[in-house]
Parts: structure tokens; C-alpha cells; sequence
């Protein structure tokens, strides 16, 4: 990839700095500077989107799998809607492909059913609940004792959705800063003095956190941030492995989730493409190598609904990490000075899936919650 330059030049104080150049961040950006606000992102890496948003399954999803009270189930319903619109408006690459939940086993099958219930208590209406025949018929090559059909999961073409952003955020007026490291953010008089190492200072009104596997480490630099307010990471990182040769399938694949993920699935990609993944793996310290030795645990896993697997077309793709705030799973942490006390700070902390589909839906909720102060 070719390395992006800065197209700005660091001047004394700016209204908004968002911290990572992400879906997220991103989406926040657009969203403030089409408003008339002068915003400058701030990305340690040479281009947009390189940690998470470019290393997930690239799936919208429906919003099943949490709570009604939660904000990953209201910010992905309503994302998902927003980045259907937008990626039609835009023309970014998607599909409307629909989602296949399998009942491997008599024994998933009553938790199934609460996935079922769960969807419907969120006001998600769309599903359909499916007999071991209509499974054969929605999929020919999945073995499933039931299933859940849930039309309005999709993919999409994460690169382009970002690039999107990036040239609303630019059209608007935004900047965006590569190969930043920042060193210290120090609050005064009323404004955030961010320092970063190659000696460069900028002041702003507004310091919106979004450095998705970072934030932890950006927060601890925030002078006068109580550490209680900073939660533990958890990385939680993911395999993804791809399939060679033309298959059948139509749509994405999932088996029953489990504590800490939603199992290794079957995700398509726009040219029809089949990869399996992620799998769970806590780890200490952040890597993104994929161990060809993993194969022979993902041929079990997927042959529970898939048993014709080729084990031979099965090839390591990539791999990337969850910032999670719990090996159970937590909502969103999206903090403002109501939880920390520091006017103007915004921290997004445990920003994994459903990120992406809810990116849109996030990007609004703190818009208005900036207005509201």
C-alpha cells in the first residue's frame, strides 16, 4: 500500500482532534465536519483503517445476539439501516446476501430459539425459523438439525465504505494526519494540548478518542484521567482461513455462538468468495500471524454444519484482534464527561463487532451528545 502524506501542516489549535483514523473514527469525523466543524484525525499507521476495520468478517449485521437495553443492539439496528443507505448512495460494493444460523445437533436447538426470542424482543422482525429441509434448500451442502434465516445480514466492502468516509470527511473540509505518535494530552485552559514525539504541539476544544485497540493506551496519556476510568483490555484475536475453488453458497453461514464469540462461520466476500473464521484466542500481546497448524481445528469446527469440507482447499488467510472488555462479552464503553469528569473528552473503549455495521448510528449518537453539552 502506498504510503499516504500528511495533507496539512500542524498549526496552533484546531476544534476537534479524533484519535484513529478507523470506521469509526472516521464516521465520527464525516459527521462533525459536515456540520460545519473544523476536525483533524489524528493515525499512528500511513493509512486509514489498518487495525481492525480492515481485519473483521466485513459482515453488517442484523443485531441479534444482544440485549434489548444494550447499545450494541440499538446503535447496530439502527447502523445497520444507515450503512445499507449509504452504501447504496455511495455505490460501495455489498450484498444483501442474508445470514443462515444452523443447529448442528437436537441439542442447540432450544438455544436457537432464544436467539429467536432475543431478535424479537430487540423489535427485530424480519427472521424465519427454519426446518432441517429448509435448510437443505436455503443450502444444499449445510447439514443442520434447524436454522434461523435473517434477510437483512449482508457484507460489505470495508476498504471502499472507509475511503468513502475519507473523501466526505475531506469534501467537508477535514484533515487527516498519518504516522502520528502522540507522547502526552495535557488539559488546560480549557483546551487539549496534544504533544506528540517528533515535537509537534496542537490544542483543541474538543478530544475524541477512537483508537479502537489503542484507546486504553491513548487514555493512560490523558494527564489529570482518573485510571479507574480506563478499563482492562482484552484482546481477543481471531483466525480467518480462506477457501479455494468455486462452492455453492449463497449465503453467510453461522453456527450456534459461543461464550467469548459467534463461532467460526462462513463469511462470502463481493466476488463469491469463501473464507471460515475467526476462532478465540486471549493473547497478551498483539500479532497477526495465522499458524497453518490451526487448519485441522478449523476442518472439525466447520464440518459440524459444512462435512463436505476439502481440507486441502483450506488455506490461512488472516488474522485480527477484538478489543474486548470482558471474555464474556460487555456492551460498548463510550464515555463523556458525565463518567470522567473532563469537559470535551470523549473516550470509545471495547469498540469491536458490531462496530462496523453501527459505525453511522455511532457517529450520530456522539454528534448529539456533543450538541446536548
Amino acid at each position: 500500500m502506498m504510503e499516504r502524506k500528511n495533507n496539512f501542516r500542524m498549526t496552533d489549535h484546531i476544534e476537534i482532534i479524533i484519535i484513529g483514523a478507523g470506521v469509526i473514527g472516521l464516521s465520527i469525523a464525516k459527521s462533525l465536519a459536515e456540520k460545519g466543524h473544523e476536525v483533524l484525525v489524528i493515525e499512528k499507521e500511513k493509512d486509514f483503517g489498518m487495525g481492525i476495520s480492515s481485519r473483521n468478517s466485513e459482515v453488517i449485521h442484523a443485531g441479534l445476539y444482544f440485549t434489548p437495553e444494550m447499545q450494541k443492539t440499538t446503535l447496530c439496528i439502527d447502523g445497520k439501516k444507515r450503512l445499507y443507505d449509504y452504501a447504496k448512495s455511495h455505490h460501495i460494493p455489498h450484498h444483501r446476501c442474508g445470514k443462515l444460523i444452523v443447529a448442528s445437533s437436537h441439542d442447540e436447538i432450544p438455544k436457537l430459539r432464544q436467539i429467536y426470542q432475543n431478535a424479537n424482543n430487540c423489535g427485530i422482525d424480519d427472521l424465519a425459523y427454519l426446518t432441517k429441509d429448509q435448510c437443505k434448500s436455503f443450502e444444499p451442502d449445510i447439514v443442520a438439525e434447524a436454522g434461523l434465516f435473517s434477510p437483512s445480514s449482508g457484507i460489505i466492502d470495508s476498504h471502499s465504505y472507509m475511503l468513502s468516509l475519507l473523501g466526505d470527511l475531506e469534501a467537508a473540509g477535514g484533515k487527516v494526519a498519518y504516522n502520528v505518535n502522540i507522547r502526552t494530552i495535557e488539559k488546560s485552559d480549557r483546551k487539549f494540548l496534544v504533544s506528540t514525539s517528533d515535537d509537534y504541539q496542537i490544542s483543541s476544544n474538543w478530544l475524541i478518542n477512537a483508537a479502537g485497540l489503542g484507546a486504553m493506551n491513548i487514555a493512560h496519556l490523558i494527564k489529570d484521567l482518573d485510571p479507574g476510568n480506563i478499563p482492562e483490555l482484552i484482546m481477543a484475536k481471531g483466525h480467518y482461513f480462506s477457501y479455494s475453488g468455486k462452492t455453492r453458497f449463497r449465503h453467510l453461514v453461522y453456527p450456534i455462538p459461543f461464550v467469548g464469540g459467534l463461532g467460526v462461520h462462513l463469511t462470502l466476500d463481493m466476488a463469491g468468495g469463501v473464507k471460515f473464521g475467526p476462532d478465540v484466542h486471549f493473547i497478551d500481546h498483539e500479532n497477526y500471524s495465522v499458524d497453518p497448524a490451526l487448519k485441522d481445528d478449523f476442518v472439525n469446527s466447520v464440518k459440524r454444519y459444512f462435512p463436505a469440507i476439502d481440507a486441502d482447499k483450506l488455506h490461512p488467510g488472516y488474522a485480527g484482534i477484538r478489543p474486548k472488555l470482558s471474555r464474556h462479552g460487555k456492551d460498548f464503553n463510550i464515555q463523556f464527561e458525565k463518567e470522567h469528569a473532563i469537559k470535551g473528552l470523549v473516550n470509545l473503549f471495547g469498540m469491536e463487532s458490531p462496530g462496523l455495521t453501527a459505525s453511522l448510528a455511532i457517529a450520530d449518537y456522539i454528534t448529539e451528545k456533543l450538541y446536548e453539552s
